[in-house]
């Protein structure tokens, strides 16, 4: 694509509402892909309290309203054409998840698409899948959320700039809030333990179920690839980063043990201990511990060898579906 098409090109919007995070790439098609113009990330927390009431709260939808009004006016201000705006876990699951929909479209025009969690892992497969190693065995790629947690076993072959296949896949109810609000911020680190002990233990039926499938399909191997806040953050953290660098972290590569030995120690620590971490800041230090669980159950569920880390996913995975759907498509990026 010449320079002068390319910003004459229309630009493409992808939102992606989650449990806790508000976020918007805007980009151009270019010839490695697309260029991303414009992002926004708000951590709205939209699911706090979900797992007791079983409807969003007044506090929280009025937080995400004012993050997706700012998404709003970067939309318009960038003369974004096409978009596409999905929620997941939180929306599935509150009963008044509909409403909040029709409100947010009543209230800032941005029209809110609730897909299933199939569709979720669609999205996040598609966006981060080019990290894959085509010559390695199956990849098992996961997507800690903030509601929910989901796991594919994606095909090696066919990768680069084909559509990969998922295998088989499954959806654990478990984020970093909904899991997080299982427990409280005990102050005894030995309280810390046994609560740390407890949300593994919500992991490993579901894993070990999973990991049943796999075996059945023949699969013994897997490369692993995460997506998310979390390995994102712990990557930072294992990587000894002063402060977040995604050029540091999309891609990245760090070894399974030492990263679930970092998870355990996070999660023994307390809320002052883990404010302190370069990385995870005060902004993450409640809900980190159980990222942590979720994450150090995939890893030791998986162990051995190294896990790749993708600073992309579902947003990625929906600009590349509406640029390929307009034939504007031109690379894997």
């Amino acid at each position: 694509m010449h320079p002068s098409q390319q910003r004459r090109a229309p630009a493409y919007g992808a939102l992606d509402l989650g449990t806790n995070n508000c976020r918007l790439l805007i980009a151009r098609p270019s010839p490695d892909g697309f260029t991303v113009v414009d992002a926004y990330s708000r951590v709205v927390r939209l699911g706090e309290g979900l797992l007791e009431a079983g409807r969003l709260s007044d506090a929280a939808m009025d937080r995400t309203l004012a993050a997706l009004s700012a998404c709003s006016e970067k939309l318009a201000r960038r003369d974004v054409r096409l978009t596409r705006n999905v929620a997941t876990e939180a929306c599935r699951r509150a009963s008044n998840g509909l409403a909040f929909v029709e409100r947010v479209y009543q209230e800032t025009g941005i029209a809110l698409d609730v897909i299933s969690a199939a569709e979720e892992a669609r999205l996040a497969v598609l966006g981060c899948h080019v990290l894959i190693d085509g010559d390695g065995p199956p990849a098992l790629v996961f997507d800690i959320g903030g509601g929910s947690t989901e796991l594919m076993l994606v095909a090696p072959s066919g990768v680069g700039d084909a559509p990969p296949a998922i295998i088989e896949w499954i959806s654990m109810p478990w984020g970093v809030v909904s899991l997080a609000e299982t427990e409280p911020q005990w102050p005894q680190v030995a309280d810390r333990v046994d609560a740390y002990d407890r949300m593994l233990a919500e992991m490993w039926p579901r894993l070990d179920r999973f990991a049943v499938k796999l075996a059945a399909r023949g699969v013994s191997e897997v490369q692993l690839l995460g997506t998310s806040g979390t390995i994102t953050t712990l990557a930072s953290v294992q990587l000894g980063l002063p402060g977040y660098d995604r050029r540091r972290v999309d891609g990245c590569a760090v070894d399974t043990a030492a990263l679930a030995a970092l998870c355990r120690s996070i999660g023994h620590s307390s809320v002052a201990e883990r404010a302190r971490i370069a990385c995870v800041g005060p902004d993450r230090a409640e809900l980190i511990v159980a990222g942590c669980a979720i994450l150090e159950a995939i890893l030791t569920r998986w162990p051995g060898g190294q896990v790749r880390v993708a600073d992309r996913g579902i947003r990625e995975g929906i600009l590349r579906t509406l640029m390929t759907r307009d034939g504007v498509w031109a690379a894997g990026k």
